[in-house]
């Protein structure tokens, strides 16, 4: 085993390059393997060829300095060879959701002016439809996945790597330089361009992958948000290379079965999911024995984890979810449970090195108990700004401070406890009601698998709240249950928290990384208003 990682308590200087900064971490391991995907493994000393490599291959491409690429790929080892080998030849690059329209795409290569795209072969026929809705041309198309291109308008990604030799001097970049873009996952509406920092991907893995989560380099990762999410790059590249961690890679869906695929066959020891994604697991047939699996710990980000799911996972596979909140503009968890400190239903403390604050509309700074108010942050790994949009980023950034777009309020103890977004808050009966405090209760009951809550116009002018469900067994679903799940809530919460209205649905909209878009639910209502 290697010696482990001498780490700074020192900010990173003003010359950093994080690509840099985590193949020289990892001098060491040239052997250990750091990347395991569909189709095979990675060591350290292999990541650090390719990614120099990569560096090289844009230059020769003329790709200049400062100019940003688009990487549109599935999660493989292509991945963060393309990442880290921009990041080292100072590009930016642009990591964009798979799972979006020609039309999203159009609209980012648009926004972006990304000089080159780096896709995955499966993913090319989205981009060439998007290319053709927008005027906009691209000076080279590096295509992963696909060893001979049968005429595409492109180049290997591996023959490019083969003709490439490693660049010797990684660009001479700052801390504070933008280094790399991230779009927002759109649970509100069109996605927005947060621009990081090389320093900020340094911050997220010294202040949490190893302080909080306590990763070494033993761990093998596994984490279901894909890297293209703030949650999975962190899970998936900056926290495992920050620490020589091994990381599996998973280009599918991350279903349940998917999922205990890789449990079973790799024996991830920090496994990373959504809330979403515990529950499915939980609900699955197939759901493997403790004794089947290495977990020793999990995390949860994304949405606030339900109590009930918490508490079951742990029953079943003896070790805790670490349920945390991050955001795409400050790039990973700012709020946390801690290891041997977790108290399901709430999302901890503020993590050591960001400041937390719950406001009122006035902008004053609550300092009582189960005072719901705006949640803001601040911290080191906060974004530049959405790009050429100023509206947006003077609603968010707020000097050192960011508008997380969520409500909070601390219990008597002092732990932080989600309300819900804010624009997904109700005023019902003149009170606030959380959603999320309605929807985690909807799922205590045994028959109940997810729900979203809204507000709905009653025909009086007043807001009700109503509940989309999905249950475990849709075959049982009748208006009996609808009064079931009714008296359930009432004999739980206050009375006018309890859902008017009950619509049995097979599933929740969704974005990629999980989140329910309540939005689309409430657009839902007005259409089918309007048609009345």
């Amino acid at each position: 085993m290697t010696a482990p990682i001498q780490r700074s308590t020192t900010p990173p200087t003003e010359q950093f390059n994080f690509a840099a900064h985590v193949l020289k971490r990892n001098t060491m391991r040239a052997a250990k393997i750091a990347y395991i995907d569909d189709q095979g493994s990675m060591s350290f000393g292999e990541l650090e060829d390719l990614v120099r490599r990569f560096a090289a291959a844009l230059a020769k491409l003329g790709v200049r300095r400062e100019e940003r690429v688009l990487l549109l790929m599935h999660d493989c080892n292509d991945w963060p060879v393309a990442f880290l080998g921009a990041l080292y030849a100072g590009v930016v690059p642009v990591a964009v959701n798979t799972l979006l329209t020609a039309d999203d795409y159009a609209y980012m290569l648009m926004h972006s002016r990304a000089q080159s795209a780096i896709v995955s072969h499966a993913l090319l026929p989205m981009l060439t439809a998007a290319k053709t809705k927008c005027n906009h041309e691209l000076k080279s198309l590096i295509i992963s996945g696909a060893d001979e291109l049968n005429g595409a308008d492109g180049i290997s990604m591996k023959q490019l790597l083969s003709t490439c030799d490693p660049s010797t001097t990684p660009a001479n970049t700052g801390a504070d330089e933008p280094g790399f873009w991230l779009y927002s996952s759109g649970s509100t509406g069109r996605p927005k361009g947060a621009v990081h920092t090389h320093g900020n991907l340094y911050w997220t893995a010294e202040l949490y992958a190893e302080p909080i989560l306590g990763l070494t380099e033993n761990d093998v990762c596994f984490s279901a948000a894909k890297l293209f999410f703030a949650y999975g790059l962190g899970n998936a590249l900056s926290f495992p290379l920050s620490v020589g961690a091994t990381t599996v890679l998973m280009a599918e869906r991350p279903t349940p079965d998917a999922c205990f695929k890789r449990f079973i066959e790799h024996k991830p020891t920090v496994f990373f999911g959504a809330p979403t994604g515990y529950a499915g697991l939980l609900a699955s047939p197939n759901l493997p024995t403790r004794a089947a699996v290495a977990l020793r710990m999990c995390s949860s980000a994304g949405e606030a984890l339900p109590r009930e799911i918490g508490e079951k996972f742990t029953a079943h596979f003896g070790c805790e979810i670490i349920d945390g909140i991050g955001s795409t503009e400050m790039l990973h968890v700012f709020l946390s449970n801690r290891p041997g400190d977790v108290r399901y239903g709430t999302t901890g403390h503020a993590v050591p090195g960001y400041q937390v604050e719950i406001r009122d509309d006035a902008g004053h700074v609550l300092t009582g108990s189960d005072e719901v108010g705006d949640l803001f942050i601040s911290g080191p790994s906060a974004a530049l700004l959405y790009w050429a949009n100023r509206e947006k980023t003077n609603e968010t950034f707020r000097g050192t401070w960011i508008k997380s777009g969520d409500k909070y309020f601390r219990d008597s103890d002092g732990y932080y406890v989600y309300a819900g977004r804010s624009d997904d808050m109700l005023k019902v009966s003149g009170q606030y009601v959380s959603p999320f405090e309605v929807e985690s209760t909807l799922m205590q009951h045994p028959m109940v698998l997810e729900s979203a809550v809204i507000g709905v116009d009653d025909g009086n002018g007043l807001t009700r709240a109503k509940a989309f469900v999905v249950l475990k067994d849709m075959s049982l679903a009748n208006d009996a249950l609808i009064d079931t799940l009714k008296t359930f809530v009432k004999s739980k919460l206050a009375p006018y928290k309890y859902p008017r209205q009950v619509e049995f649905v097979a599933e929740l909209p969704k974005t990629a990384t999980g989140k329910i878009q309540r939005f689309k639910l409430r657009d839902l209502e007005k259409s089918r208003s309007h048609l009345e």
